[in-house]
């Protein structure tokens, strides 16, 4: 399909950037995924069951600048560009404030905030030459609405980084007909929640947690939305107005 033909996709070995990854290509796309993990990112690439001329799989953590590099290499030479980024993969961890290191702080920092801005930085030249294009950043409902039951300063600090990287970048990339949007999950059924995700349903409104294909169907939303930019979406079940 027009506009979504070239789909990056990092953190795409399980959860949320999986499911991302079999949407687009369910839509027709063809797809460049990452994940940190060579071994776990080629079980994904062998579920995902596409032919090599539609997925193609690049290994490598994101918060190292020559992983961005080989991204944008790879897209160029084997998909012949980019129209659309999603900005996947990202760590989180909950501990008390008071308790939080300055490892962990590194930690959620280089994945989070310089990964997601190393590789849109190198991505963006590839949907500049396009005409335009799409990124979709993956934020966490949690920046705005945070819950006491889930301390996690640490990890918001760098999740707000995305949020604001987010907005900064709508603006920033407009006049390059790049649209720059992030989706702000709530509670989902992740590898990352684990086997107690169904103890948080009380969170939403709805009574239940989310799971991953609502979050890639937001995604190709945002991927396909011609005149929305600067957004950041919650996909959480009504968590944020239930507080």
């Amino acid at each position: 399909m027009a506009g979504i033909e070239r789909v990056i996709v990092t953190g795409a070995s399980s959860g949320i950037g999986f499911d991302i990854a079999r949407q687009f290509l369910a839509a027709g796309s063809r797809v460049l995924i990452n994940a940190r993990d060579e071994a776990k990112l080629a079980r994904a690439r062998a579920q995902l069951g596409a032919p090599g001329d539609r997925l193609i799989a690049v290994a490598g953590e994101i918060g190292q600048p020559e992983t961005a590099r080989r991204l944008a290499a790879a897209a160029r030479a084997r998909l012949g560009g980019a129209d659309v980024l999603v900005n996947n993969a990202g760590i989180f961890s909950v501990g008390p404030f008071l308790e939080a290191t300055e490892a962990e702080l590194d930690a959620l920092y280089t994945t989070n905030v310089k990964g997601t801005f190393l590789v849109t930085q190198a991505i963006a030249p590839l949907l500049i030459e396009a005409g335009g294009g799409s990124v979709i950043n993956i934020g966490t409902v949690l920046v705005e609405q945070p819950t006491a039951g889930m301390p996690s300063a640490a990890a918001m600090t760098s999740k707000g980084g995305v949020h604001a990287l987010t907005r900064s970048l709508s603006v920033e990339l407009a006049p390059h007909k790049i649209r720059v949007n992030a989706i702000a999950p709530g509670i989902i059924r992740t590898p990352l929640i684990g086997a107690g995700a169904d103890s948080l349903a009380r969170l939403a409104l709805l009574g239940r947690v989310g799971e991953p294909d609502e979050i890639s169907e937001a995604a190709l939303y945002l991927a396909r939305a011609a005149f929305v930019t600067g957004v950041v979406l919650d996909v959480d079940g009504g968590y944020a107005h239930g507080r």
